[in-house]
């Protein structure tokens, strides 16, 4: 064999070293993951107040007869008695007492949420756009708070006290004239009674609400299900129905504070307790069941599907 094929054969070191330093080197590659972008703010904001407005006119009757059954202690817990019975007694009109400032009122409310919490998800989710468990509970809970201190507060007082009002003397002749009469004889203060169990309640039931959709859909998502309007109902029913028990004790709490007369929410928690007990906390979970599984499913539903129509993602 010639001296020229073992060169070739068995190279010198230091002339691979010099060969391989002058070739440029190459770069790590590193895997593509596909990213989930939040819509812009005033996407969130109109297709939030459009689903919101959507789900506040289809399940007001359920909303009703939950603020009456916690309202007055003695009456009926299933949702259709009580509607049945104000329609007969009062006229089928009574039981949308107060619905157009719950639409107004939910779709705004909505907006802040959905605004708030795409926002807030952005910063805490991942590279991916994901978020955790925990993440996910903490976004739906700071969203929850700037809800209530922006939108819901002062809306949910005036529902309350119409629905109240209605059942006796009737002082207030609509919902502008209901929030005129509070701010004349209370001021603003008057507005936000209230306002500490409304926080309590709607930074839980956004916690536990948003939150819960969030896993459910990275669960839907993992188990690679349809992700079509099917699941997306699906998702928000059973997220509306764990938000309902976990959180019932601040919705009647709150209720309690902003009846007509008002009361603050140390005396709202006692009267309750007086005169129903523990599972006073709890009424009207029933009524508020009948309406969070059809507004969870009505709200994500409409909501996602108004985002898709005018956003398309990067």
């Amino acid at each position: 064999m010639s001296a020229t094929t073992v060169a070739v054969a068995n190279p010198d070191p230091t002339i691979v070293d010099k060969v391989a330093a002058q070739l440029p080197a190459r770069k790590p590659s590193t895997p593509k993951c596909a990213t989930k972008t939040s819509p812009p703010a005033h996407i969130s904001l109109m297709a939030g107040a459009v689903a919101g407005g959507v789900e506040a006119s289809a399940t007001y009757p359920f909303e009703f007869a939950k603020t009456r059954a916690q309202l007055y202690a003695g009456g009926s817990k299933n949702p259709f008695t009580v509607i049945a019975q104000v329609a007969r007694s009062d006229g089928i009109g009574v039981i949308y007492t107060g619905c157009s400032t719950l639409v107004i009122g939910t779709a705004f409310k909505a907006g802040v949420r959905f605004l708030s919490f795409d926002s807030i998800r952005s910063q805490l989710a991942d590279e991916r756009g994901v978020l955790s468990p925990g993440r996910g509970l903490l976004a739906g809970m700071l969203a929850g708070t700037v809800e209530s201190v922006v939108a819901v507060t002062p809306t949910e007082r005036i529902k309350t006290a119409l629905i109240d009002d209605a059942k006796s003397h009737r002082q207030y002749r609509g919902g502008i004239h209901a929030a005129r009469s509070i701010l004349t004889a209370q001021g603003v203060s008057g507005l936000y009674r209230g306002l500490l169990s409304t926080t309590m309640k709607q930074s839980a039931t956004s916690a536990v609400r948003m939150g819960s959709y969030n896993i459910l859909r990275e669960f839907s998502r993992r188990k690679k299900l349809a992700q079509n309007s099917v699941t997306t109902f699906a998702t928000g029913a059973i997220a509306g129905s764990i938000t309902v028990y976990g959180t019932q004790p601040f919705d009647t709490i709150k209720t309690r504070s902003q009846s007509a007369n008002g009361a603050s929410t140390s005396e709202a928690f006692r009267s309750v307790l007086r005169e129903t007990g523990v599972r006073g906390l709890w009424r009207g979970s029933t009524m508020r069941l009948g309406r969070l599984v059809f507004s969870g499913g009505i709200v994500f539903t409409v909501y996602e599907k108004f985002v898709a129509l005018l956003h398309t993602p990067n």
